[in-house]
């Protein structure tokens, strides 16, 4: 296949910014860049040029870039254009199509803060690492966020609260039609899946053409994929793809069901209703060919002899079974959350003050909150050296004096080095009132390696917290190897509670070892991982993914009151050394 002169443009523009991301001498890269540009002007065929030698004549292309374009345009290939991009790590080369960043800062930004995928980007902009980089502030973090958006609007996933956002104005803008009698939305947005693919919506309406006509035509679309009686798909200008499929009132609660999903979960429910006589699909339950009449879901699982299933639990891991038997645990709700820990200030990498964080967690209803800025290894994130975490403690006990109505809990999240020690030593961590601790070098060592780390820390006596768990960052980074059942378990033996970070990038603990650490008693505290005001709203994320992990109030340690927190705290912390 021919090689047009847009293609060999863009290879060569490519190769100018690898060798910026190197380091490589300036000129060489400014060569290619010139050559690009004049390969993307060239008037001549392209390949007559190559073939009778006159593009060696053309301003800007040197014997050695001749010698490169002829390959490429004979063969297809760039050998040198291949090792370049095999020595420069794939996330790195993606950053580069972020509006506005360019190679120099990208190279900045990998060098200085050892990042290099646009997901840890995105986190240490939301962190404000960016901020104390030379040539950044925050009008260029915020210019990073947005490029990392637009990047994001190109992949086929999305992070739970994105996909959702636009579901709700998807949502409020049909509920408002005058056909619409009733309106759900399903499918993994509903299951509080971590990440979604696309949105579901479901409409009950005696006619669906002016509901479809609505749907197509909102403010939101950017395209239309298909439009029909009873389903349409549309692209919106977000990304994200998003169905409507329009039924009768009567049959509403049966789609509302299938739609939902999972597709295992379906499965199981239509052999159920098999054995019990029935056939079930998204038009009703029937008996032979009679419609067993269900005016919504609870009906239709009281008719197969279950309990009703929350939707987050519908992915076939045992729902089924314990809603036969009575077992379905009652899942936590958001108010049942007293309080929260794991919040950064501007002592390390959060963007407000410690007054601004205790009024958002008073404002927000919170009995407590536990502030935990990074321990001195951390330097990315400004962690606090011994002196400093003093001079934070004296302000916290003054704040306390100021605020009588929430509790003020002094902590840390102290790295876990490399070897399994903490980043501080004991007489230190005795001075607060709660230790968080977590990982955030070294993500490559082997599983027993990075195990045997993580039992090391939370054996120390100190520690009552362990975060984010696994490291993962969702759409960006996988987690790191490790075993999370023997981690779990170690953490029941030592009193560690285990977090289930509701940052939607984190949403780490993974819900799926939730009944774990259920059936071994081992608590799970929700936490926000708040670095600014806004970042304590992430709690309700956390919340969705708890009760996805089968998580009741009395296993989640931060449905406790403010006085019971105090004694439990108090009880755990040992003697000072």
């Amino acid at each position: 296949m021919a090689v047009t002169k847009q293609e060999v443009s863009e290879i060569l523009d490519e190769i100018s910014a690898l060798l910026e991301l190197k380091g490589e001498n300036p000129f060489k890269s400014r060569a290619y860049a010139n050559a690009s540009r004049t390969i993307a002007a060239l008037e001549m065929d392209l390949n007559e040029a190559v073939r009778t030698g006159a593009l060696k004549e053309v301003k800007s292309i040197g014997a050695a870039l001749f010698e490169k374009i002829t390959e490429l345009v004979t063969t297809g290939k760039l050998a040198y254009y291949e090792e370049l991009k095999a020595a420069i790590p794939a996330g790195l080369l993606e950053m580069l199509r972020i509006p506005g960043l360019g190679p120099k800062r990208a190279r900045l930004i990998h060098d200085q803060l050892g990042i290099s995928t646009i997901g840890e980007l995105e986190y240490a902009c939301n962190e404000n690492r960016l901020l104390k980089l030379e040539g950044f502030g925050p009008r260029m973090q915020e210019k990073i966020l947005q490029g990392i958006q637009y990047v994001r609007k190109q992949k086929g996933q999305f992070h739970y609260p994105v996909a959702a956002d636009e579901a709700e104005k998807l949502y409020d803008a049909l509920k408002a039609h005058k056909t619409v009698r009733r309106i759900a939305i399903a499918g993994s947005l509903r299951r509080r899946k971590e990440v979604v693919k696309d949105i579901d919506l479901l409409v009950s309406a005696e006619r669906s053409g002016p509901v479809m006509e609505a749907f197509t035509t909102l403010p939101e679309v950017e395209e239309v994929i298909a439009k029909g009686e009873t389903k349409s798909s549309v692209r919106l200008k977000s990304g994200i793809n998003a169905d409507l499929r329009v039924v009768s009132d009567a049959e509403f609660p049966y789609a509302l069901h299938h739609f939902t999903g999972s597709k295992e979960h379906n499965v199981a429910m239509r052999g159920r209703a098999l054995r019990l006589g029935f056939k079930m699909n998204e038009y009703g339950l029937f008996q032979g060919e009679k419609l067993i009449p269900c005016k919504n879901e609870e009906e239709i699982f009281s008719k197969l002899g279950l309990a009703y299933i929350p939707p987050e639990l519908r992915e076939d891991l045992g729902e089924i079974a314990a809603a036969e038997s009575g077992k379905l645990p009652k899942l936590v709700e958001e108010k049942d959350i007293r309080g929260i820990f794991h919040n950064h200030t501007v002592y390390s990498d959060g963007s407000a003050t410690l007054e601004e964080m205790v009024e958002a967690a008073r404002s927000a209803g919170y009995e407590y909150i536990g502030i935990s800025d990074h321990s001195r290894s951390a330097q990315y994130a400004h962690g606090l050296e011994i002196e400093r975490v003093r001079e934070q403690q004296g302000k916290i006990d003054a704040l306390q004096k100021k605020y009588k109505d929430i509790t003020i809990f002094k902590g840390t999240e102290c790295d876990i080095l490399p070897d399994g020690s903490l980043d501080y030593p004991d007489d230190v961590l005795a001075g607060f009132d709660f230790v968080i601790v977590s990982i955030h070098s070294k993500f490559k060592m082997t599983e027993a390696g990075m195990t045997d780390r993580i039992l090391k820390a939370i054996q120390n006596p100190y520690v009552t917290i362990l975060a984010h768990p696994t490291g993962r960052l969702l759409l960006t980074r996988e987690a790191y190897p490790v075993d999370m059942p023997k981690i779990i378990r170690a953490a029941g033996d030592h009193g560690v509670v285990m977090e289930l970070n509701a940052n939607p990038m984190r949403l780490d603990l993974d819900w799926r070892l939730g009944p774990l650490a259920v059936e071994l008693g081992v608590p799970v505290s929700i936490n926000p991982d708040a670095h600014s005001v806004e970042g304590i709203r992430d709690v309700p994320y956390g919340v969705g993914i708890a009760r996805k992990g089968w998580l009741t109030r009395e296993s989640v340690f931060n449905t406790k009151s403010a006085a019971e927190m105090k004694k439990v705290l108090a009880k755990r912390r040992p003697a000072p050394p």
